[in-house]
Formats: structure tokens, sequence, C-alpha cells
């Protein structure tokens, strides 16, 4: 069924599940709880959880599959984002249009990129792909601000031409939306006490993300799937015989450049407003983290480490010296202050550093990612059913 086997199957019906309950399962305080300040833009996290979903698991299609290592995806990521405002601007604040201009860009700009940085490997190719993401930063800061807007950034205007949407009467720029339903548009439900927030625009993401998942998943379960493990393999035994492997390699990065541009599009969709900083190395750094610390080269890792780094960033930058202060009032004065100066520098601005600190650890304790470190559990505990069962010495006769 859908191209996938029972197992693959049972898998994409679980992710499935759990995009769907998210917004319940990720959301730890009720809006009346003391602790909801780390709870703030939750619809917001949400999104970006989806969203850079989508963009590891694209980057996990090269990196993953080939060991490629691009550190230049944030290109695509941007010219996503610049393409889907220009629909928003030209044409219409339906999302689809920009949406599907998104994918096109993003795929043609990796055409470009890839044709050149692939005559390289190792390191040489991680360079020319920040090379050129480098160079795409700078055209969009300074020479293309007629198409960008520069350091501004570009944004919907009440002047925009929009030939498909009627003129605004309410004097402001209309949502974006999807057929009408705004993207912002957001219900909050209270159960038991709990207050849930549903928004709109995150479950149009999260089934886009779902789609983009299954996608992948029939990518590494295909031939050409092999063909990619078989170039991480060896490639240079490949060549010996007689393949060419270059129009695998430069498929694989068209296919993980659509998705990038996918992702700059949604950006752009749910905050409209594009500006270069998309496209600096660092975008680019926070997707090889993400993969990394998930799992490369696993179909699961890449969201998880998308959903660990965005949701605890937006717990970590959240937390301030005033609740530092709070957390070890019941300490002395001085021991409190001694501790808040140790913690200081990891939490607030600094949450990279924390971020940093935690790669490092999975880098070395669990070079497989959070991926992983679930498999070992999962060994662990199968290891002491075993241990704690009865010997077949003891076990009741029948």
């Amino acid at each position: 069924m859908l191209g996938l086997g029972k197992r693959d199957l049972i898998f994409l019906a679980v992710v499935l599940a759990l995009t769907l309950a998210a917004p319940v399962l990720l959301n730890p305080f009720a809006e009346n709880s003391g602790l909801a300040q780390f709870n703030a833009g939750y619809p917001d996290l949400m999104q970006r959880i989806a969203i850079f979903a989508i963009f590891a698991v694209g980057f996990n299609i090269l990196f993953g599959l080939t060991g490629y290592l691009s550190f230049g995806h944030a290109a695509f990521l941007g010219v996503g984002s610049y393409s889907a405002l220009w629909m928003f601007k030209l044409l219409s604040l339906n999302i689809i249009p920009g949406i599907i201009l998104a994918v096109i860009m993003g795929g043609v700009f990796a055409l470009a990129i890839g044709y050149v940085s692939l005559r390289r490997s190792g390191i040489y190719f991680s360079i020319l792909t920040l090379a050129f993401a480098q160079m795409s930063y700078n055209l969009a800061y300074s020479v293309l601000t007629p198409i960008t807007n520069g350091e501004s950034g570009l944004q919907p205007d009440l002047g925009d031409p929009r030939i498909l949407d009627a003129a605004s009467s309410s004097g402001s720029v209309p949502p974006t939306n999807i057929f009408g339903l705004a993207m912002s548009e957001t219900w909050k439900v209270d159960f038991l006490g709990r207050v849930f927030q549903f928004n709109a625009g995150y479950y149009v993401c999260g089934l886009i993300s779902v789609l983009m998942f299954y996608l992948a998943l029939r990518i590494f379960r295909s031939p050409f799937g092999m063909m990619l493990r078989a170039v991480k393999s060896n490639q240079n035994r490949l060549n010996y015989t007689g393949l060419n492997t270059r129009p695998y390699m430069l498929t694989a990065f068209v296919i993980s450049g659509m998705y990038a541009g996918l992702a700059g599009g949604l950006m752009a969709a749910m905050d409209p407003l594009a500006g270069p900083d998309r496209m600096q190395w660092t975008a680019s750094g926070e997707v090889v983290l993400m993969t990394i610390l998930g799992g490369a080269g696993t179909m699961l890792g890449p969201v998880l480490g998308a959903g660990f780094i965005k949701y605890f960033e937006n717990i970590f930058s959240k937390i301030n010296d005033h609740v530092l202060q709070g957390w070890f009032s019941v300490f002395p004065h001085w021991l409190q202050d001694l501790l808040v100066t140790i913690f200081h520098p990891f939490m607030g601005k600094g949450w990279n550093l924390t971020l940093g600190l935690l790669f490092m650890l999975v880098v070395i304790f669990l070079p497989g990612g959070l991926i992983e470190g679930g498999n070992r559990l999962m060994r662990l505990t199968r290891r002491r059913r075993r241990d704690d069962g009865p010997r077949p010495s003891e076990a009741p006769a029948e």
C-alpha cells in the first residue's frame, strides 16, 4: 500500500498520528500555569518545528545517503522564501502558488550550484557550497536590493498588484491563507483546566512535512536510494566499474535543494518577511546540527533533531537571571548569586552554548545521534527482560 511495506506503512502512520497530536504532546504548560512564560509563541514554535523538519529531512537525502556534506543549503532556503514572497506580492496571498514557485526555484538554484560543486568531493565540495551560499547572501544583502529589498527584507505591501486577490478594504495587508483559511487562525480548547492551541498554519506545515517524509521514505527504499548508499560506501569502486555517479549525485542534490526551497516557502507563508539572514552560513550549520544530532542516514533522526533543537531553543532562550534567581531562591544569597553567575552564560541569549555542549556530548557518546540512544535503550530493556525471565531449568513443567 502506497508503495511501502507493512513495517514502513505502520511507521508512516505513527508519524502522522504524532504530527496531528503534537499540539497536545508538546504543550506542557497550560496558559494559567506559572511556567507559561516558556510557552510564549507556541503556534510559531510548532510551525518552526514542522518547517525545519522538512529542511532537515531534505538535507538528510544528500548527507545521510551519500555522505556529501553541504554547508550551503541556506541559499536554497532563502531563494524559496524570496520566490514565495514575490508570488504573494504579484499574484495572490494564497500560499499554494508561492510554495510551488519556491520548490521550483529551489530546484533550479540547486541544479546550478550542484553542477559546479559536485565536480569536487569531500572538504572541497563543502567549501564550494559554503562559498556559493555566502555569495548568495551578499547578493541578497547588497547587490540585488531591487529584488530582495536588502537588509530590510521583502514583505507584502498594500500597493502590490496581487492580480488574483480582491482589493483590501481594511487598510492593511490581509494574512496569508490557503483557499480563504488564514494561516494565523488559532483555536483554543480548554480541557480539564489545560489550554491547548490548535493553529491552522501548523497543520498545513505538519501535513506537508508528513507528505515530504513519505516521499523521503520512498526515496530511501528505492533503487535510487540504494545507489546513493553505494556512493557513500565506496564511490571510487563504482567509478572503476564504469558507472557514472555524477547524475545520481546531482539528482540527490537537486531533490535536497527542492526540500529546502519548500521549507523557505513555508517560512514566508507563516511569516511574510524574507531577509538575507536566512541565507547566512549559520542557517546551513543549524540543519547540519539537526541531522547529526538526530541521526544522519536514518529516517526519523533529522525530524527528532529539528524538534529537539527548536523546542529547547524556545525554553532555554527565555530563561533569564530573574528566573534563575527564582529557581535558586532556597539557597543562601551568596550561593544563589554564584549559581546564577555560573548558569547565566548558558541561558537566554547564550542558549547556543548549551546547544553546543549537548551536541558535543551526543557526538562523543552517541555518534549515531538520538536514534542510536533510543536503540541502546531498547536493547537494554530487552536484555533486562531476558535476564529477569525464568531460566530454562526453572521453567514450570507443563
